[in-house]
């Protein structure tokens, strides 16, 4: 009996043993992470990077903050640093390239972009990387309200037109864009250019009627993304008018619309005016009650 009640109690150490070694295993285990480089040019005078990290966590990806990561521009060497950053409370990231690379970027048609993240105690070490090939976008307007889009890349040292490339053609809106007509993406020719015809003639404008057109390529494999923007003068011109001091249905009590304080004033009397004569009818009855 003794010697049962030893062997159990063994095999009730090991197995808690055992378990707790797993758990602790489990605990210990680092997660990945995930890392997204995208390039932007705009108005073809500003390259910028922007980088999103995020994980997989209960069959679900999730974005992570506070991740340290270091740029770079062709190769991971302390010279060709872009910059080093840490993500946002959205997993993102952006860094402007700086002009201690201008050489190196003059200086070939195409560019590698790395990102590092050298792994702390909860997620293990990450790289991503994106090759793109320097490009530029253009927009010019018609007479007759079209719009022409150019897309061109660097090769050698000239610039040539790209064919088949998707660029989106619309209206700066606030933080949106909306489509100068009902087609949305436009594909470029042989001679690199998409166009399309303006018909929101009616579309608000500033006081001058000014609009912004924009024309951009979104998430290019070999351009990355491309935007550039030009001010012309299609809108319907915006005046505001100025009610204050007028009786408007939004302005003080003072200036109410004259109907609305008729309505609200009956509203008033009429309510009173019911609970008055029920006061005086009941004086009535009690007078009554007295009487007989």
């Amino acid at each position: 009996m003794k010697l049962l009640n030893k062997k159990s109690s063994g095999l009730l150490f090991v197995a808690f043993f055992v378990s707790g070694f797993a758990a602790f295993a489990q605990d210990s285990a680092k997660g990945n992470l995930n890392i997204t480089l995208s390039y932007f040019t705009d108005n073809n005078t500003l390259p910028y990077l922007s980088v999103k990290v995020k994980t997989k966590a209960n069959g679900k990806f999730k974005m992570v903050s506070d991740i340290p990561l270091k740029l770079y521009l062709n190769n991971d060497s302390a010279v060709n640093l872009i910059k080093a950053v840490v993500t946002n409370d959205k997993g993102e990231a952006a860094a402007i390239i700086p002009p201690s690379l201008k050489s190196q970027w003059s200086g070939s048609t195409s560019h590698n972009f790395i990102a590092t993240f050298d792994g702390n105690k909860k997620y293990e070490s990450a790289k991503a990387d994106l090759s793109v090939n320097r490009a530029k976008i253009l927009i010019d307007t018609t007479s007759d309200k079209k719009i022409v889009a150019s897309v061109l890349a660097l090769k050698d040292t000239s610039w040539v037109p790209v064919k088949g490339v998707d660029v989106i053609i619309a209206i700066k809106r606030m933080d949106a864009y909306l489509n100068v007509n009902e087609t949305a993406t436009f594909t470029t020719d042989s001679t690199g250019k998409a166009s399309a015809d303006f018909k929101r003639d009616s579309i608000p404008s500033d006081a001058n009627g000014n609009i912004v057109i924009v024309a951009k390529v979104d998430d290019n494999d070999q351009f990355g993304n491309l935007l550039i923007e030009k001010t012309v003068p299609w809108g319907a011109k915006f005046i505001p008018v100025n009610d204050f001091g007028k009786r408007t249905l939004f302005a003080t009590s003072g200036r109410a619309p004259v109907w609305l304080i008729l309505i609200a004033a009956s509203i008033v009397i009429g309510v009173w005016g019911v609970l008055i004569l029920l006061v005086v009818n009941l004086f009535r009855i009690r007078k009554l009650g007295l009487e007989a």
